[in-house]
């Protein structure tokens, strides 16, 4: 395996069990990286190990509750001991939940909230210190258009979205002048295991999927490994002036409708 990065540069993946999250951490790994992985899944996070073995890279799986403070500080500190301390924290985990204010319950709020808001808090707060020691450090989250404008049924996912966007650019103005950059990647409707389930669920598949698709300019959705691709370019030298910005990869769902 061909590495592009200094040998025992560490990268910490949230979500990394499935989908944007193993996308990334293979496409990680593949570029030289010492990936570490957090997920509750274990036979997932075992899988993508597999795969990044087998690519000839490494990757270490650490099992944790991602809106656990102590949790999340415990594993982090043995992340730093074991492996290394993280020059690179993408923050991928994450659910949906589809419903209106009127329809979202205050426990579907917080666990929503919590996964997507507050899980990322958590590993930036406890990866900060040590990327502070260091002088520099990227971080990484994966937000949504849905954190840029309004989706219909979406009110919590939209709102902890939007939080995060905030919170990413936070990050930035408070650190950057010490070597930190924080970016957020918005992503459209990206084809993982999630919207899988969300489609064979659906009444009429075949028809929901073709929905997902024209939601993007180009009647496709998204592939992990597109999203994967840009966080592999910010991680790295060349995005380097990237920082405290949101990048919108939606294939245009965003831009208007092409529907005269």
């Amino acid at each position: 395996m061909t590495r592009t990065v200094t040998t025992g540069t560490v990268a910490v993946v949230t979500g990394a069990a499935s989908g944007i999250g193993r996308a990334t951490a293979l496409r990680l790994a593949r570029g030289g990286y010492e990936v570490a992985m957090m997920d509750l899944d274990v036979a997932g996070l075992a899988e993508t190990g597999t795969r990044i073995q087998q690519a000839g890279g490494l990757a270490h799986p650490f099992t944790v509750d991602l809106c656990d403070p102590l949790a999340v500080g415990s594993v982090t500190r043995e992340i730093a001991v074991t492996v290394g301390a993280p020059e690179v924290l993408v923050n991928v985990a994450g659910i949906g939940l589809a419903a209106n204010v009127l329809e979202t319950s205050d426990a579907d709020w917080n666990r929503v909230m919590s996964v997507n808001l507050t899980g990322p808090f958590l590993t930036i707060r406890a990866t900060l210190p040590l990327m502070l020691d260091r002088g520099s450090g990227v971080i990484i989250n994966i937000a949504s258009v849905g954190g840029q404008v309004g989706l219909a049924r979406r009110a919590a996912y939209c709102a902890s979205k939007a939080g995060l966007v905030g919170l990413t650019r936070a990050v930035a103005v408070d650190h950057a002048r010490a070597g930190i950059r924080s970016v957020a990647i918005c992503p459209g409707t990206v084809e993982t295991e999630w919207i899988g389930k969300i489609l064979a669920n659906a009444p009429e598949p075949a028809a929901a999927r073709a929905a997902m698709a024209s939601r993007q300019l180009d009647g496709r959705m998204g592939a992990p490994d597109e999203i994967a691709a840009m966080v592999a370019f910010l991680a790295g030298p060349e995005g380097r002036f990237v920082n405290g910005a949101a990048l919108v990869l939606d294939g245009g769902m965003t831009a208007g409708t092409d529907q005269g």
